[in-house]
């Protein structure tokens, strides 16, 4: 069993209160979450309004397909217009950690 997570720091766009902020990170976290079978949460900055962080987690017994699908997540974050991605922490957890 494989678990990967992975973290991103987004600075976003033309956002000026919280309300904008949430109306941008909904939809990332959701189309992650419909398009990939993962869990997906926004898990810190909350209370700053341009940036934002994204936390993604999957569990596989394939290594390989985790890889993919966590390559997969970090592009589609990255080719979102609206959010500039700052930075991305991965992790890769087996039986053996």
């Amino acid at each position: 069993m494989y678990v990967g997570t992975l973290s991103f720091d987004l600075l976003l766009g033309d956002v000026h209160s919280l309300k904008e902020k949430r109306s941008v990170v909904r939809p990332v976290v959701a189309e992650l979450q419909r398009k990939f079978s993962v869990s997906a949460a926004e898990v810190g900055d909350q209370d700053l309004h341009r940036r934002a962080r994204i936390g993604v987690a999957l569990v596989s017994g394939d290594l390989g397909f985790l890889s993919d699908v966590l390559d997969r997540c970090e592009r589609l974050v990255a080719a979102r217009p609206e959010v500039e991605l700052l930075s991305v922490r991965r992790r890769l957890h087996g039986d053996e950690d």
